[in-house]
């Protein structure tokens, strides 16, 4: 495992409580020019350890490379962890990968939706010759994602934790409302969920979804008829946890 820190200066340190430097870890496993950058969720107020490692890990058993982002979550700009996830993919094609996924959980789930729908937004100055390079994903896969801020079903927590004061501006609502900035170059998507969630509701996965093929956007959605939320890799569900077979496959046949 290596780490590379994003930044020399990150551009939105001032607004953190720590002086936080995002990074992130890699787990290589072959000299493939494709790897996943894994987002943990935490409803951006932390992140959880279970969706970080163990989930690079299993890609590794998959013969896929992976990342671990380690993003900046609250108190923070409100767009700092798409920086984050920008200046992460354009480091890891820096790297020398040419095709680049990003997964996410949860509120991680919501980070990836967002690298892959705003990837042309300017979240941060450029800073050097990185910045130069593409943000947009090749794919992504979001894993009971938080989709929309739409009040009526996203995750409230998220949504106030990302926008803090501002969390009821009718602007930033539209901004990070996927579901609404979907067209036909967004890239393809797996999706996965369980109908029970009581945390993020599943109507999140099924609007993503349904935007995604209303665009003619390659789209594999899987809903499990039971679960709670922040399952991760499901080991002791034997119906769920075969999400992570079953997203590797879907990377390989887009040719990962």
């Amino acid at each position: 495992m290596k780490n590379y820190v994003l930044w020399k200066n990150p551009p939105y340190i001032s607004y953190t409580s720590n002086s936080f430097i995002p990074s992130m870890n890699e787990y290589k496993v072959c000299d493939s020019k494709t790897a996943v950058i894994v987002c943990p969720g935490g409803g951006y107020g932390c992140k959880a350890d279970h969706e970080a490692e163990p989930i690079a890990l299993m890609f590794n058993d998959h013969g896929i490379n992976a990342f671990v982002l380690d993003y900046n979550v609250c108190p923070c700009h409100k767009f700092a962890p798409l920086s984050d996830v920008q200046r992460a993919i354009r480091f890891a094609r820096s790297l020398g990968y040419e095709k680049i996924a990003v997964c996410g959980f949860s509120a991680g789930g919501h980070l990836t939706c967002t690298s892959a729908t705003l990837y042309d937004f300017k979240a941060y100055e450029p800073t050097d010759d990185i910045d130069r390079l593409s943000a947009r994903p090749d794919a992504f896969i979001p894993c009971y994602p938080v989709v929309t801020f739409d009040e009526s079903f996203t995750h409230l927590g998220s949504r106030q934790n990302l926008l803090s004061t501002e969390w009821e501006s009718k602007e930033l609502v539209e901004l990070f409302s996927n579901e609404k900035h979907i067209n036909s170059n967004t890239p393809p998507c797996f999706i996965w969920h369980t109908a029970t969630d009581n945390a993020v509701p599943v109507k999140n996965s099924l609007v993503l979804a349904n935007a995604l093929i209303e665009n003619n956007v390659r789209c594999e959605l899987h809903i499990f008829p039971e679960g709670c939320h922040g399952l991760g890799l499901a080991k002791d569900k034997n119906d769920v946890g075969i999400w992570s077979d079953s997203a590797c496959t879907f990377l390989k046949n887009i040719g990962f």
